[in-house]
C-alpha cells in the first residue's frame, strides 16, 4: 500500500507578548530566528514559516539589523515564508478598520524583503469576523488557514469561507491546531513510524490532497536533526516534503466547487477551544483601545487629510503601529500577565497621545483663523450635524441669558452650566517680598491663563493682574511690575481676576466632515423640543426616563416602546480564569442593592441629568475548596450618571463601579420591549444576528456570551457601545458584562474547559479592584436594528463634535466650510495617500445600496483595502460637480481614491 503523502511545515507560533512580557519573550526569538537562519543557509532543503506575522520579523531585526539581507535572500528563495499579517490579531475586540491597517502594514513589510505569504493565517485566533473573507479577497488573498471557530460537519480539511457581502475565500481548516505534526518529533527514535500513522491517520481528512502537518507550537524551534530524520524515511512508509505553509495552500484551487460553505463569522466550540472569556477580562484596555482607535481613525487622519497643509505621516505610522501591536491576540485580550497588560495599555495609550496631538495641531492651525472672541467647532462625520458641545466662553456677567451665532448670522440656543470663580487669589504679602512674586509669571501666563492688565495701587497697597483666556494684543513687560513694586513696604495683597467665564452647552450646526465657528451673543434662543428635568424624570419629547425606587430606570420612547428595569445590576461568582468564565458549584448572586440613593434630575433644556448611587453587599471571593463564595461581604458600589440630550432618541447612562471584591463578574441587564430568540451585534464592518446559545462539542462548555463593538439589539432595546464588550440575550433581558474579576491567568483544573489555555500563572491585577467606568447608551424601539437607525445613532454617540477656542486676531470674520460627505454607506477612514484622498466606506445595510460622495475632488477609483488599483473594478468612477456615486453590494467594503 503506497504511504499518503505528507507536507511537513515547520513554524513557531510566535505570541509576541502573553505569560511573559514582550522583551523576555524577545529575547528567546533572537536565538531561535539565528538557529533558523543559519540552518536555512545550510541546507536548501530546509524551509521555515514564520507565523504569518512581519512582528516577529521586526522585532527580530531591531536586534540584529546586520542579518537583513540574510532574511530577504531566504524569503526570496522560498525557504522562509513571512507576513502578510503585521500582527496576529484578535478579530473582536479592535476596529474594522484596524484589521486592515494590520494587513496593509504587514503585506507592506513582507514585501520589502521579497514577497508576502499569499494566505490569510489565523491559526489562533479566539474565532473569526463575518467579513474577514471580504478583508482577505479584496486584498488579493484567495485562500485563507484557520483553527478556531470551524462548525462542526466539516468533512475534509477545507472549505469556502463567504462573508456577507458574498465574497469568499478557500479555507485551510487546521484540524488538530496548528501543532498537529509536532509530537511526532517528541523522540526522534520513534520519528519514522509515528510519521507514517500521522499520514494514515489524517488522510481521510484530506481525499485526494495531500497531507498538511504542521510541526511546530508555541515559541518552539525545530529540532536540528530535522532535514536529516526526513530525508531519512523510507517513502514506501512515510513519503514526506518540507514545505512552507505559502508552498502547500498554493498548490491548492482556489475556486474548487466542491467545498462546502461556511457562511459569516466563525465562533463554534465544536471542534476547538475558543475562550470567550478574553472578552472581558481586563476591560479597562478594550476601552482604551476602542478610545485611541477613534481619535486616530475618525479625528485625527480625517482632520488632517481634509484641513491640515501638511499630512503628518511619521506621526500617523507611529499611532497605527502602536494601534496594530495592541491588536494581538495575547495583548488587548487581556489573557498575560500583568506585567504584560501594563505594556499594552501604555502602548494603547501612547497611541491615543499621537492622535489627539495630530488632532489638536489641525484644529489649533485652524483656530488661529477664528477670532479669540469664537469658538471653532470641527465634525468628525461626513453628514451635516447639529449637536451639543460643551465650552468655556468669556461671556460678561451680566448676560444672564445667551446664545450663540453662527456664521451665517443664525442663531442657536445654549445652556449655562455653571460660573467660574473669577478672583483666582488674594493673598497677603509684604511689600519688600513682591518682587519674590513674579517668577510666578512665565511669559504672560500666569494661574494658567494670559495677562491682560495689570495695576499697582500703592496708596491701598494693591498688586492686581486681570487675566483671560487670551492676554490680547498690548505687549506685557514684567520688568515693569517690578519697577513698580521695587521699594514697596508695609502689608500689600496680591490679586489674581479673571475674566467673567462660564461653561456652556449649546448647539453647533456643523457641515460634512467640516468645520464652523460660533460666538456667544446676548439674549436667549427658544429650543424645540427642550429637555425637562422633573423630578427623578428626564425627558425630551422623543424619550422619558424615570428613575425608579430600586435604582433601575424606566425608558419610554415616543412611539409607546417601553424599558423597564434598564440597569439591574446582578453580581455572581466567577472560578474561572481570563480565557473562561465559570461560576462556582454553588453560586451566590446578589441582585438587591443595600441602599439607593437617587439625586434630583437637574439642567435643561439642552441637556439634563440624574444620578443613582447602589451600595451591593458583594462576597469577598469565591472559597475554592468548598466551590461557593464567602459569606463575608464587601461592599460594590455602582454608580450611574444618567444623561439625555435635545433632539436625541436614547439616553446616555456613564456606570461607575468601585469593586474590593474577588472572582466575580458584574452584568447590567436591560429589559426587552418584546420577546427575541436572536440578537443583532455591530462590529469589523458588519451587523451579526446570533441565537441564544453557542455551537459545542469539543472540551469547552459553550456559553451564550458574544461580542459587540458598536452596539447589540434585541426586542426593541439597542444598546449603543463605546467599547468592545461580552452580552447575553436571556429571557427577556440582554446582559453586559461590565466587570469580569479573575486572579489566574490559566488554571488547570476549569469547571468548563478540560484543558488549560495557559501556564497557571497569578494574574492579581485582573481583579479589577478599584475603579471601572464603563459608557453606553439606551435606545428603546419598534421595529428592526435598521429601521431604528441604530447604525447612524452609533456614529453620533460614539464621534462627538470637536471644539476648541479661537486664538485669532478679533476681527478675523466667522467661517464655515464643507470637507466631505457620504450618503448611503458608513465612512470607517478618510486620510491622504499618495496626493489624494483614500476614502473607505461599508454599505451597511442588509441591501444593496449607493453610496454619493461630495467633496473637493475631480477623479475617483477603485482600490484594493491595500491601496492598489484594483482591476476588478474596471474603469475609473464617473465624477460630475464633485459628485460620485458608488454601487455598493448589501455590506460591501469600497476603498476609493479621491483626486484633484
Amino acid at each position: 500500500m503506497t504511504a499518503p503523502e505528507v507536507q511537513l511545515v515547520p513554524h513557531t507560533h510566535w505570541d509576541r507578548e502573553w505569560y511573559e512580557p514582550f522583551q523576555r519573550f524577545r529575547l528567546r526569538l533572537v536565538d531561535l530566528l539565528d538557529e533558523v537562519l543559519d540552518r536555512a543557509e545550510a541546507d536548501a532543503r530546509f524551509r521555515f514559516t514564520l507565523d504569518g506575522q512581519m512582528a516577529a520579523v521586526d522585532d527580530y531585526l531591531e536586534v540584529r539589523p546586520e542579518n537583513r539581507d540574510r532574511v530577504v535572500r531566504l524569503v526570496r528563495r522560498g525557504q522562509l515564508a513571512v507576513g502578510p499579517w503585521q500582527i496576529l490579531l484578535d478579530e473582536f475586540l479592535c476596529s474594522g478598520e484596524n484589521i486592515i491597517r494590520n494587513l496593509e502594514l504587514g503585506h507592506r513589510r513582507a514585501t520589502e524583503l521579497g514577497s508576502p505569504m499569499p494566505v490569510g493565517y489565523l491559526p489562533d485566533m479566539f474565532g473569526h469576523c463575518a467579513q474577514m473573507p471580504q478583508i482577505l479577497h479584496a486584498a488579493g488573498l484567495d485562500h485563507a488557514c484557520v483553527w478556531r471557530g470551524v462548525p462542526a460537519g466539516i468533512p475534509g480539511h477545507a472549505f469556502r469561507w463567504q462573508a456577507p457581502d458574498g465574497s469568499s475565500v478557500r479555507t485551510e481548516y487546521l484540524a488538530g491546531g496548528y501543532g498537529n505534526a509536532a509530537y511526532v518529533f517528541s523522540d526522534p527514535g520513534h520519528f519514522a513510524e509515528r510519521m507514517a500513522e500521522l499520514g494514515r491517520r489524517l488522510k481521510p481528512s484530506f481525499g485526494a490532497d495531500p497531507v498538511l502537518a504542521m510541526y511546530g507550537t508555541d515559541h518552539s524551534a525545530p529540532v536540528g536533526s530535522l532535514v536529516k530524520l526526513v530525508a531519512d524515511l523510507d517513502p514506501a512508509q512515510a513519503d514526506v516534503r518540507i514545505t512552507t505553509l505559502a508552498d502547500y495552500i498554493g498548490g491548492r484551487d482556489p475556486h474548487d466547487p466542491s467545498l462546502p460553505v461556511v457562511e459569516g463569522e466563525l465562533r463554534s466550540h465544536a471542534a476547538a477551544n475558543i475562550l470567550p472569556g478574553v472578552l472581558s477580562a481586563r476591560p479597562h484596555l478594550k476601552r482604551a483601545l476602542a478610545h485611541s482607535e477613534r481619535l486616530v481613525e475618525r479625528y485625527a487622519e480625517p482632520f488632517a487629510a481634509l484641513w491640515s497643509a501638511e499630512w503628518p505621516e511619521k506621526f500617523l505610522d507611529m499611532a497605527w503601529w502602536r494601534l496594530i501591536d495592541a491588536s494581538g491576540h495575547d495583548s488587548v485580550t487581556g489573557c498575560g500577565v500583568d506585567e504584560t497588560a501594563t505594556q499594552v495599555f501604555a502602548r494603547i495609550s501612547e497611541a491615543g497621545h499621537l492622535g489627539q496631538a495630530v488632532r489638536d495641531r489641525v484644529a489649533g492651525g485652524l483656530a488661529r483663523q477664528v477670532s479669540r472672541d469664537a469658538v471653532l467647532v470641527l465634525n468628525p462625520t461626513p453628514a451635516a450635524r447639529t449637536d451639543l458641545i460643551t465650552v468655556d466662553l468669556e461671556v460678561p456677567d451680566e448676560w444672564e441669558d445667551i446664545a450663540v451665532e453662527l456664521p451665517d448670522g443664525g442663531r442657536l440656543p445654549a445652556q449655562t452650566e455653571g460660573r467660574a470663580e473669577q478672583l483666582l487669589l488674594s493673598e497677603a504679602m509684604r511689600g519688600e517680598d513682591l518682587p519674590a512674586f513674579l517668577p510666578r509669571v512665565h511669559g504672560r501666563e500666569l494661574f494658567g491663563s494670559e495677562i491682560t492688565h495689570w495695576h499697582c495701587d500703592a496708596q491701598r497697597r494693591v498688586l492686581e493682574f486681570g487675566v483671560a483666556r487670551h492676554g490680547g494684543e498690548t505687549p506685557f513687560d514684567v520688568e515693569a511690575v517690578r519697577a513698580a513694586v521695587t521699594g514697596a513696604s508695609g502689608d500689600w495683597t496680591v490679586r489674581i481676576v479673571r475674566a467673567a467665564h462660564r461653561t456652556v452647552t449649546c448647539l453647533a450646526r456643523v457641515p460634512a466632515l467640516g468645520r464652523t465657528s460660533l460666538r456667544a451673543v446676548r439674549g436667549g434662543q427658544p429650543v424645540q423640543r427642550p429637555v425637562r428635568a422633573e423630578g427623578r424624570t428626564l425627558s425630551n419629547g422623543l424619550l422619558s426616563v424615570t428613575a425608579l425606587d430600586d435604582g433601575t430606570l424606566r425608558v419610554t420612547a415616543a412611539d409607546g416602546t417601553v424599558l423597564d428595569g434598564v440597569g439591574r445590576i446582578v453580581d455572581g461568582g466567577d472560578r474561572g480564569d481570563s480565557y473562561n468564565y465559570a461560576p462556582p458549584g454553588t453560586d451566590t448572586l446578589v441582585e438587591t442593592p443595600r441602599s439607593v440613593r437617587v439625586g434630583t434630575a437637574v439642567g435643561g433644556p439642552l441637556r439634563a441629568s440624574l444620578t443613582v448611587e447602589r451600595v451591593y453587599d458583594w462576597p469577598e471571593a469565591v472559597d475554592r475548596t468548598a466551590d461557593r463564595r464567602t459569606p463575608a461581604t464587601r461592599p460594590g458600589g455602582v454608580r450611574m450618571d444618567v444623561e439625555l440630550r435635545v433632539g436625541e432618541p436614547f439616553v446616555r447612562i456613564e456606570m461607575t463601579l468601585d469593586n474590593a471584591s474577588l472572582d466575580h463578574r458584574v452584568r447590567c441587564h436591560v429589559p426587552l420591549a418584546r420577546p427575541a430568540e436572536t440578537s443583532h451585534a455591530e462590529g469589523q464592518f458588519a451587523v451579526v444576528e446570533r441565537g441564544r446559545t453557542a455551537e459545542g462539542g469539543f472540551s469547552e462548555r459553550p456559553v451564550g456570551t458574544f461580542p459587540a463593538h458598536g452596539f447589540v439589539d434585541a426586542g426593541g432595546a439597542g444598546l449603543l457601545l463605546t467599547q468592545a464588550c461580552e452580552y447575553e440575550l436571556l429571557d427577556r433581558e440582554v446582559a453586559l458584562t461590565v466587570l469580569r474579576g479573575t486572579g489566574w491567568l490559566s488554571r488547570n483544573v476549569h469547571p468548563y474547559r478540560a484543558e488549560p489555555a495557559g501556564p497557571q500563572l497569578p494574574i492579581p491585577a485582573a481583579q479589577m479592584t478599584g475603579t471601572t467606568c464603563v459608557s453606553f447608551a439606551v435606545r428603546p424601539h419598534a421595529g428592526d436594528w435598521h429601521a431604528a437607525g441604530l447604525m447612524e445613532a452609533a456614529e453620533l454617540y460614539r464621534h462627538p463634535l470637536h471644539a476648541t477656542p479661537g486664538t485669532g486676531p478679533r476681527e478675523a470674520p466667522p467661517t464655515s466650510d464643507r470637507g466631505l460627505s457620504v450618503e448611503g454607506a458608513v465612512m470607517t477612514s478618510l486620510r491622504r495617500r499618495d496626493g489624494d484622498l483614500e476614502l473607505r466606506l461599508v454599505a451597511a445595510s442588509p441591501e444593496p445600496t449607493t453610496a454619493v460622495v461630495r467633496g473637493p475632488f475631480l477623479g475617483a477609483r477603485r482600490v484594493t483595502v491595500l491601496g492598489d488599483d484594483d482591476s476588478r473594478q474596471g474603469e475609473p468612477l464617473a465624477v460630475a460637480a464633485g459628485t460620485v456615486r458608488i454601487p455598493l453590494r448589501a455590506w460591501e467594503i469600497a476603498t476609493v481614491r479621491l483626486s484633484g
